[in-house]
């Protein structure tokens, strides 16, 4: 397939100020953009979510401690606080099935400001308004799962979430297009986003990424073999909105696909895993998500035969 003709003669998404679309199959690469270049830096929101519970799972690894560990044990400094369920594990977190109660909105967290402990106050909301059911029993988004999973790292690393992120995994894996600072990147403005972004929710939604960032990620947690298969094993029930890993959503044939939102800005990815496949489009509007869905849907389909345009324009991001 010629991305770039393929782009060009979608209809849906001549409306899209700026886009760029890649492929990865099998280690080949390709890449196609309009009105932007092929290494834009753009919002990612949600799909920050797939680093952070990558890089807390290659923490976890390295260390020897189990992702069924209870996430109290590994946050000795929010014990006095802790109004959650005791048993709450990682990999509840991670799998947005903890359970926690949904009481933490966006305003409380950027009330918190942006210094040293903001991450670890934003955590301390999230147990102190304890849980709606026990943990596991039902999937629920919640970016209040992900501001503990960053708290999580802090305490792994013994560092701050930020840095760990960049030790651990930017860094190793040649992610240099990827952060949270945009002024270096040479980012895609829109003209409906704000660039701020508030440090207690960063590990839910604040990176800044290139396609070809995202094409290494992918290739990398794919060859992975540990912590794929972690982040594939499904963590919700048959009955469950939806099958989702750690930080992805499932699909019927072994696809892992997320998609993320922020005022002027949308993400989607999607990989394959079994057939070395791994796909990502960015662009900057909000409300293109159902043709972005369509797209990676279409790229998808000659592998499994699957259409997920429905599946990824309805995830909970």
């Amino acid at each position: 397939m010629n991305l770039q003709d393929a782009l060009a003669r979608r209809a849906d998404l001549r409306d899209v100020p700026s886009i760029v679309v890649g492929v990865s199959a099998g280690g080949t690469r390709s890449v196609a953009a309009r009105d932007a270049e092929v290494d834009a830096c753009f919002r990612i929101a949600s799909l920050t979510k797939t680093f952070t519970s990558a890089v807390l799972g290659l923490a976890l690894i390295e260390r020897g401690i189990a992702l069924h560990t209870p996430a109290i044990d590994l946050l000795p400094a929010l014990a006095r606080d802790w109004r959650a369920d005791r048993s709450l594990t990682v990999e509840q977190i991670l799998g947005q099935v903890s359970g926690l109660r949904e009481s933490v909105d966006a305003s409380a967290v950027a009330g918190l400001g942006d210094g040293t402990f903001a991450l670890q106050e934003a955590a301390r909301l999230v147990v102190r308004a304890g849980s709606e059911r026990r943990p596991g029993e039902r999937w629920s988004y919640n970016n209040g799962n992900y501001f503990l999973a960053g708290t999580l790292l802090e305490a792994v690393t013994g560092t701050s979430y930020e840095l760990a992120l960049l030790m651990n995994l930017l860094r190793p894996w040649q992610l240099d297009g990827t952060g949270f600072d945009p002024s270096s990147r040479g980012p895609v403005i829109s003209r409906d986003g704000a660039t701020d972004y508030p440090r207690g929710r960063r590990p839910s939604g604040g990176l800044w990424s290139r396609v070809p960032d995202l094409l290494t990620f992918g290739e990398r947690v794919i060859g992975h073999p540990t912590l794929l298969a972690e982040t594939r094993r499904p963590r919700t029930a048959p009955d469950d909105p939806m099958a989702y890993g750690l930080g992805w959503a499932l699909g019927p044939s072994g696809q892992l696909f997320v998609n993320g939102r922020l005022p002027g800005y949308r993400a989607a990815m999607l990989m394959v895993p079994d057939q070395d496949f791994v796909a990502v489009v960015l662009a900057d509007d909000e409300r293109a998500l159902p043709a972005l869905a369509r797209l990676l849907s279409d790229l998808q389909r000659p592998l499994t035969g699957d259409d997920l345009s429905a599946a990824i324009d309805g995830f909970a991001a």
